[in-house]
């Protein structure tokens, strides 16, 4: 059994965890009795945790918000995570959070053990973050207010600028924020089309409070995978389909860089599907891979790609 300092930090550790614990899970995990469970509650609360009781037999027990911030437990994976997070100021793509993530990270690494920090400053040191353009930055509250809509499957309300400019209200039951392509993208069953869609952060207005709760869905494909199949072809005027004349391991670098989506089509094949506003951004896109390569969808690129490479012939000196 567990010192009570112990049995404390595994407790809080548990709560943070997840958002509902029943009594005898707690007591279960921790292998102590019920009435254990309830004093360490009450040690907790007494040390600035806002534990949460409800009675009954499907009541248990919930860390929630207080008036001041507590201490955080973290294991080492979750702080390096975390400081990581913090000095790459999440790509830029947070509105106004590169100085804040800096004070944070000051505090972060004053206390973090000698081996965590050496690994924190070594994968800093090599990592490099592109900022995306200011317009597209979304602010932290947003973020928090989906990201807890998506955590404690509340459906969610707000207003949305679609691409070609139409505003409306939609509902939608949250899965997941996914990061791609320097943006920030919601995954969510729209509850009035039946089906799962991927919104632009940045173009929704949340609004609170959030719920009711629902029951999850499961996507019909990984959540990253799915958004990144979306925005890069969907949202477009242009959307290309090209076949690679390379494997999709060697490509794999180039070729994505939230811009496309690749996948294998033989050990010396791979199919790269992607969009954009104008046929030149296709063709240059396509150009600097590097690779052989032949044009599947739209007819319009094919020609356009002849046209470029008649003008640069010229440009070289050679025949068109």
């Amino acid at each position: 059994m567990l010192e009570t300092s112990a049995r404390l930090l595994r407790l809080l550790s548990l709560l943070q965890s997840r958002r509902d614990w029943t009594g005898p899970e707690l007591a279960g995990r921790l292998e102590v009795t019920a009435r254990t469970v309830r004093r360490d509650v009450e040690r907790l609360r007494a040390l600035g945790y806002p534990v949460h009781a409800s009675p009954g037999t499907t009541g248990g027990y919930r860390l929630g918000a207080g008036a001041a911030l507590p201490p955080l437990l973290l294991d080492d994976e979750e702080a390096i995570a975390v400081a990581l997070c913090l000095r790459t100021g999440a790509g830029g793509s947070v509105e106004g959070i590169e100085e804040t993530s800096l004070r944070a990270l000051a505090k972060l690494e004053q206390v973090l053990p000698s081996r965590l920090r050496h690994r924190v400053q070594a994968m800093g040191a090599v990592a490099v973050s592109r900022p995306p353009a200011a317009a597209d930055a979304v602010a932290p509250d947003v973020l928090a207010l989906i990201g807890a809509a998506c955590r404690d499957r509340e459906r969610l309300r707000f207003d949305y600028l679609t691409h070609d400019g139409t505003a409306g209200r939609r509902t939608a039951e949250p899965h997941s924020l996914v990061h791609h392509g320097r943006r920030w993208y919601l995954l969510a069953w729209d509850t009035d089309r039946q089906d799962w869609r991927t919104f632009r952060v940045d173009r929704m207005e949340p609004k609170s409070p959030t719920g009711p709760r629902f029951a999850p869905r499961r996507p019909p494909t990984d959540a990253a995978a799915y958004v990144a199949r979306g925005v890069t072809s969907r949202a477009y005027r242009h959307q290309a389909v090209v076949t690679l004349h390379a494997s999709a391991e060697s490509l794999a670098d180039r070729a994505s860089w939230g811009f496309a989506t690749i996948e294998a089509a033989g050990p010396d094949r791979c199919i790269v599907r992607t969009g954009a506003e104008s046929l030149d951004v296709l063709a240059l896109y396509i150009g600097t891979l590097g690779v052989d390569f032949e044009v599947h969808e739209p007819p319009e690129l094919a020609a356009h790609l002849r046209d470029v490479a008649a003008r640069l012939a010229r440009g070289a000196g050679g025949d068109a």
